[in-house]
């Protein structure tokens, strides 16, 4: 191409790119430039090739509305449609036995754009940028006057999906829905004028929590004209057109039930100017950079660590603030899987939320600010507890409430009594101790009395009930957690640690609430529990006291590949830096038998607790590096024991990196308790009390330290000066 042409083609491009220029100015009141400001676009993923298949997409989302975006060889943008309720019965789950318990978390179907000429028919120019800051993927194609561009979004603030495109010269545009189930158990809508409707409809005869369950979408433009029922094109050549998308998931008899439900929703998006929207947009992303940052200086490992923490917490928020949780086999980001010749509504493990899966993406929201994003899973919870509530009551004749380790969106629990046979996730009782731990930080974190009346106490009082009554007292008054099982790890034994960790946890910081949330009645009862407690089981090995699994002989099989004994220093934090007998924890850990990195480990987290810098910055990094090599996403982890892309890998390297910088415990705010040689960072974290810290650490020293509100500045201990 000449000089002159290259010059043309430049000055084409940028026209082009004029309305998707610009970012809203800094937000909450921070004076200059953060750090997140300069150093976050060096972080945007570029690719300079095309797909060619879903393998190869990147993802994007509002946090409830998620799309894989990638480009075909022949230039074509496509993209699949996922929805965090999107949730098919049992009638269309795969052959996998999982599959067919709790529902079936599908995609909407995929989108087809195409641009006629075709951009890459005479050039090998090609760009695909995740742009970070703003949300949005920019793909350009082509040069000259052939040259074309399209700007894909999907709307922070509304339910609705945007493409701008943007061609050099005049051109037509298709889109075409392609949706493998069409015929089969979704319907396609004829008669549709000027745009193509579609939508999933579950059996009245499938599960109730399912029944009636009506998903799909509209897509329109002005200009757009049917081709055919699922196809739309340009009624004449242009050189730009928007491509709006509109996703819905109700309760709906009938699809023309559904149908005019949308209609209402799409009217009043249609009512807003799409260049505030677009703003509004912009600004909800950077408001959301905002809120924290970690950025990582020093050798290439620093450099990828900071990718797959920027890019795990993005994934993250692409699909957190939906109806439902992020499953954490796959989050709403799954593709085709060629190896098991499925499509991409199959998942390994299924629609059900394990909770010991779920709760990595979780933890590290806290020191992220993402409190938004923690608010799904807590609602989840909240809704799950009334029945649960009445099936303890049913199987048990007393009070209280457990979430079972493994369970559809809807909850539910199976009668376990002594006699019932021991399994994985039978006789296990230890999710809702950790979900009320969760809480309290979050209302530690927040402030918000609401959520602590609403939620909190409900969930917590419930769980502290059932262990109360479910469970008798040994010899000496004690409680007898007596068949229980230590997590996954062993079956039905006698006082496992998880259990007495969390009741011990939970019930100090319960019996600190603020007056006027809990009664006297209340807390008196909780006291009682409180001294009916027992200790923690321990063991003298060589003149070192060492944590146990369990109380009693050694001799129960391990089934699995956990810790239990290291609960008590993660994530009920009874050990660790500034508490009491730290040397326990730092025998305890060094001693433990399963090594095992990524995945749902949660070691890179407890080595940060205790301080052992090195393994911690081991298992972080591996953690936030470990990709699936058939994808080309960076931050689309390896499966480990889950599925593909795997979100444990990346909550459980976040939270491990968080707590390397900063560990909190009340209002006490350690800084570096985990530091290692050689890497240097710009942080800012959240911490409890609504109390940001923001600063650099270089040569290993902590420099340009800022706290939020300033009186915090009291709390805070430096541990590079001890």
């Amino acid at each position: 191409m000449s000089k002159k042409g290259i010059q043309l083609a430049a000055a084409i491009l940028l026209y082009m790119m004029l309305p998707y220029a610009g970012f809203a100015k800094p937000v909450n009141g921070l004076k200059g430039q953060a750090p997140v400001d300069t150093l976050l676009d060096a972080y945007n993923v570029s690719w300079n090739s095309p797909g060619p298949g879903s393998a190869q997409s990147m993802p994007l989302g509002n946090g409830d509305i998620g799309l894989n975006v990638w480009v075909e060889k022949n230039g074509d943008l496509v993209f699949y449609i996922s929805k965090t309720d999107a949730w098919g019965g049992e009638l269309d789950a795969p052959k996998d036995p999982w599959m067919k318990q709790g529902g079936v978390l599908m995609k909407l179907g995929a989108v087809r754009i195409s641009v006629n000429p075709n951009p890459l028919a005479n050039s090998s120019v090609f760009k695909q940028i995740l742009k970070l800051k703003t949300g949005e993927i920019l793909v350009q194609e082509g040069e000259g006057s052939s040259a074309v561009s399209f700007l894909v979004w999907v709307d922070a603030n509304q339910p609705v999906i945007r493409i701008e495109t943007k061609s050099a010269g005049l051109s037509t545009v298709s889109v075409k829905l392609e949706n493998w189930r069409a015929g089969l158990t979704d319907t396609i809508l004829n008669d549709q004028n000027g745009r193509i409707a579609w939508y999933h409809h579950n059996s009245p005869a499938t599960d109730p929590h399912l029944a009636n369950l009506t998903f799909g979408a509209v897509i329109k433009g002005n200009g757009l004209i049917n081709k055919d029922k699922v196809t739309l094109q340009s009624a004449k050549a242009i050189t730009s057109q928007l491509i709006s998308i509109y996703p819905l998931t109700s309760v709906s008899g009938s699809g023309a039930h559904w149908l005019s439900k949308l209609e209402l929703q799409i009217g009043k998006i249609e009512k807003l100017k799409l260049e505030q929207t677009r703003l509004k947009h912009r600004q909800w992303w950077q408001q959301f950079w905002q809120r924290s940052w970690v950025f990582l200086h020093g050798d290439e490992q620093a450099q990828l660590v900071t990718q797959g923490y920027v890019l795990q917490r993005f994934v993250t928020a692409c699909a957190g603030r939906g109806v439902y949780p992020i499953k954490f086999n796959g989050s709403i980001f799954v593709v085709d899987n060629p190896a098991k010749n499925e499509n991409a509504d199959f998942r390994a493990w299924g629609g059900q939320y394990w909770f010991q899966n779920t709760r990595p993406m979780y933890w590290p929201r806290l020191m992220a600010g993402d409190f938004d994003i923690m608010l799904p899973l807590f609602k989840m919870y909240a809704a799950i507890l009334p029945a649960n509530k009445a099936q303890v009551k049913q199987y048990y004749h007393h009070e209280g409430a457990y979430f079972a380790e493994t369970a559809p969106f809807w909850g539910g629990l199976n009668f376990m009594g002594p006699d019932v046979k021991a399994n994985y996730t039978n006789h296990y009782f230890t999710p809702i101790l950790e979900l009320s731990m969760m809480m309290l930080d979050y209302y530690e974190y927040t402030g918000d009395k609401a959520f602590a009346r609403e939620t909190l106490l409900p969930v917590a009082t419930a769980g502290l009930q059932f262990f109360d009554q479910h469970f008798g007292r040994d010899a000496s008054g004690k409680l007898l957690l007596d068949p229980d099982n230590s997590i996954e790890m062993f079956w039905k034994v006698h006082d496992p640690a998880p259990d007495i960790a969390g009741l011990h946890a939970v019930l100090s910081r319960m019996m600190k609430l603020p007056a006027g949330l809990v009664d006297e009645k209340t807390l008196l009862k909780w006291r009682m529990l409180y001294d009916d407690l027992p200790p923690l089981p321990t063991t003298s090995e060589n003149g070192k006291t060492l944590l146990l699994p369990y109380t009693g002989p050694q001799t129960a099989k391990a089934f699995n590949s956990e810790n239990p004994e290291l609960y008590a220093i993660y994530p009920f934090r009874l050990y660790g830096l500034g508490k009491p007998d730290l040397d326990v924890a730092i025998n305890t850990f060094n001693a433990r038998k399963q090594r095992a990195k990524g995945c749902w480990v949660q070691d890179p987290i407890q080595a940060a607790m205790i301080g052992d810098a090195d393994v911690a910055k081991e298992y972080v990094s591996f953690a936030l590096t470990r990709k699936d090599p058939h994808f080309k996403f960076p931050a689309f982890w390896d499966k480990g024991n889950d599925y593909s892309p795997d979100e444990d890998n990346g909550g459980n390297g976040e939270n491990g990196l968080q707590q390397m910088l900063m560990r909190v415990d009340g209002k006490k705010i350690m800084l570096l308790p985990a530091w290692p040689a050689g890497w240097d960072a710009d942080f800012k974290l959240n911490a409890p009390y609504n109390t940001t810290v923001e600063g650099k650490v270089e040569k290993g020293k902590l420099i340009n330290l800022k706290v939020t509100p300033a009186s915090r500045l009291a709390d805070v201990v430096d541990l590079t000066k001890k």
